[in-house]
């Protein structure tokens, strides 16, 4: 009770430890407070849910405008648009009814005959009599886009001030208008954009930054005023080399910025007054998040107190905690064996993946969206999951092996009594294209097993030289009675066919069946020390490690090594625990009247070892798994043969799963387990993790190439929406 007792509170504070995490992540950041009215804004009106293609033919009501310029009624003296098309000629009439002047702009763009229509509108709102309308602008980023001829835009600014009397000019950034003079001595103002986000600016010099470029056109265009048309910050998207878009950064640019700007007196724009999700298409994530509103036409942080850059935090905190309560107990319910500090440990973990997942769905929840997009999040959700599961086994592993108190289920090997009856063993060594010498040291090793009641049955299967097979089988004479050698030809079954035939080949008294490679040499005294747990009726099979000799022979190996190597002394001792560990096909023994109760060696399965494993837990036997040495094989000598093991055992996995799921159902009629199921099920997840881990940066390393060479995904976007 009192163990329970301090668990629950030491889960507990992890549980509170991460809220408070969340809540220093989510510190309120005190910035300097703007308590003035702002300037200017840049005025779009489009809604979340345009895209770049309906914004095209969008025609704006007169009501949705007048509801937008009524929410930056008094918090800003001016609008700019970009377009007096499609229903924004009404912007200025809208204007004026809410205070707000207006610098009133025309899109030019590649279609001259829109081009032509943006003109003549542009002139005709102009000489209209509304003093709100203080400026007006031919143009935005012509320059920049290269859509027409500099001439050609060059005419229409001196076709419009010929026909207004109003100042005119165009808007481009501050490098293009360095680059062509020509067009600014045509202009009544400089329209300048400076926009350090775009440039890789830090936010830290960024207001800096935008006063020394503003100087810079003052010094070049003296006779010119100088009007800052757009400027801000975005609050989300893609990182700019030095510049990151986020909401406290968008307040602490806006922030700085305009309390500077009052002190010198700037005039300027801000970019924007709404979210702009159309943008993401040609502009990139970041494209989507200037304004000051977000598409909800919700203000996204207040002009003076504190900035929360999440503010529903306490939410996303909350559900992450819970979330952490629910893996602490369907991981660690049954864990009865784990000391206190693993018990933390595990917590550790299990908190840090509840916040993981909570935090990448709360940026995906502050993000725009399409129907593409979801799709994409939903599965990165999914892939973090699975990844996150594997990370939580493999702590569980670790924990339950680093601190596990010793129970019934740790083995030793046994010392039997003097007058211990050992049953008779029949030990199967199947081979096939094995060099001789190799399979001669195997067999001097079995000459030396000290066990008084032993046979061993060498079954060649399939080995077309005689020059491979026959000096094994004059070894196995050499040997005495004790071995039987068997050449089977054009034999089925692969290395199952072989035991299977073994079986059938067995003297009627043995009662155990002993497996090992042909590559292994046995510590002679592995039989006497493992056969006594037999004594027990309910054991099955007894396993013990997959052990290798040729370590130090290169670095390839010796990596193969270590990681054979962790998952017998780790992964196996664990599953041990709860009776459910992998049985292998060398090193292993079996109770023969539980083989053949059970139906020989699977014949359709490529990893008949372990097959043959699960069949014993389904048919009610224990295992027993002692981590301790007793034979050493030979590792694969290249990667390429390596693959090949990797393959069978992936391959293997997918046979078993598919003949043997309804196993794996948690209900009454499962005959494993729910620790089996558990540890069977986490085995083999780390194939399916490799196999989307090499989809995923097969993807990823696509993707990046098409940002690399300026492939856009658009069109294939824009062909699956529709």
């Amino acid at each position: 009770m009192i163990r329970t007792l301090a668990i629950i509170l030491a889960l507990a504070l992890l549980v509170a430890i991460n809220f408070n995490i969340w809540s220093y992540i989510n510190n309120p950041l005190q910035l300097e407070p703007w308590t003035s009215t702002t300037m200017g804004v840049t005025f779009d009106p489009t809604k979340k849910d345009e895209t770049d293609k309906t914004k095209r033919t969008l025609t704006y009501s007169e009501e949705d405008i007048d509801k937008d310029l009524a929410l930056l009624e008094g918090k800003f003296h001016a609008v700019r648009t970009y377009s007096v098309l499609q229903g924004l000629h009404k912007v200025p009439e809208l204007a004026a009814k809410h205070n707000l002047n207006v610098t009133l702009g025309a899109w030019i763009g590649a279609d001259l005959e829109k081009n032509r229509q943006e003109i003549e509108t542009l002139i005709q709102l102009s000489r209209e009599e509304n003093n709100r309308i203080v400026r007006l602008m031919v143009g935005n980023e012509v320059l920049l886009r290269n859509e027409i001829p500099k001439e050609q835009l060059i005419e229409y600014i001196r076709e419009v001030k010929k026909r207004t009397w109003r100042p005119v000019s165009t808007s481009e950034t501050w490098d293009r208008w360095l680059a062509n003079p020509e067009v600014a001595k045509e202009v009544d103002y400089i329209g300048v954009h400076i926009l350090p986000y775009w440039e890789g600016i830090s936010v830290d010099e960024a207001v800096d930054y935008v006063f020394d470029r503003y100087h810079q056109m003052q010094m070049t265009f003296p006779d010119k005023p100088i009007i800052i048309t757009e400027v801000g910050w975005p609050s989300d998207g893609q990182p700019k080399i030095h510049a990151t878009a986020s909401k406290a950064n968008q307040a602490k640019f806006l922030r700085q910025f305009l309390n500077r700007a009052a002190k010198e007196k700037l005039a300027y724009y801000v970019i924007e007054a709404f979210d702009q999700p159309w943008k993401s298409t040609d502009e990139g994530s970041a494209g989507a998040y200037w304004g000051l509103f977000n598409a909800d036409r919700q203000l996204k942080f207040p002009m003076d107190g504190d900035v929360i850059t999440l503010p529903t935090w306490e939410n996303w905190a909350t559900g992450a905690a819970i979330f952490s309560i629910l893996i602490m107990g369907v991981f660690l319910y049954t864990r009865n064996t784990m000391k206190l500090p693993g018990i933390l440990f595990f917590g550790v973990v299990a908190n840090l993946a509840a916040s993981f997942i909570f935090w990448t769905v709360s940026i995906g929840a502050q993000q725009y969206q399409t129907s593409i997009s979801i799709a994409f999040w939903v599965l990165i959700v999914l892939m973090q999951i699975m990844a996150l599961i594997i990370l939580l086994i493999e702590s569980l592993e670790i924990a339950e092996i680093v601190w596990h108190r010793k129970t019934a289920r740790t083995f030793q090997p046994l010392e039997p009594a003097p007058d211990f009856k050992y049953p008779k063993v029949s030990l199967h060594l199947p081979i096939h294209n094995e060099p001789p010498k190799m399979v001669r040291k195997t067999l001097e090793a079995l000459a030396k097993v000290d066990y008084p009641n032993l046979e061993v049955l060498v079954m060649d299967n399939n080995t077309k030289d005689p020059a491979v097979w026959q000096p094994v089988e004059a070894d196995c004479k050499r040997l005495g009675p004790k071995f039987r050698f068997f050449h089977l030809e054009n034999w089925p079954g692969f290395k199952a066919g072989a035991i299977n035939h073994a079986l059938e080949q067995t003297a009627s008294d043995a009662e155990i069946i002993a497996v090992i490679d042909s590559d292994y040499i046995l510590s002679p005294d592995w039989l006497k020390r493992m056969v006594p747990y037999f004594d027990n009726e309910n054991v099955g099979f007894v396993q013990s490690p997959q052990d290798y000799r040729d370590l130090h022979v290169s670095a390839f190996k010796s990596f193969c090594y270590w990681e054979y190597a962790g998952f017998f002394n780790i992964g196996m001792v664990q599953r041990n625990e709860y009776n459910a560990i992998i049985q292998h096909g060398t090193m292993t023994m079996v109770r023969k009247s539980a083989l053949l109760e059970v139906g020989n060696w699977a014949q359709w399965c490529i990893c008949e070892d372990s097959e043959l494993g699960l069949r014993l837990y389904e048919a009610g036997y224990d295992s027993v798994y002692c981590k301790d040495s007793f034979g050493k094989g030979l590792m694969p000598d290249t990667m390429s043969g390596y693959m090949t093991q990797r393959y069978r055992w992936v391959y293997g996995a997918m046979q078993i799963i598919k003949a043997h799921w309804r196993s794996f159902i948690p209900s009454k009629k499962s005959p494993l387990t729910s620790a089996q199921r558990y540890y069977f099920v986490a085995g083999w997840l780390p194939w399916f993790s490799d196999a989307l881990a090499l989809l995923f940066t097969t993807a990823s390393l696509a993707l990046t190439g098409m940002i690399w060479y300026g492939i856009k995904l658009s069109p294939l976007l824009d062909i699956l929406i529709e």
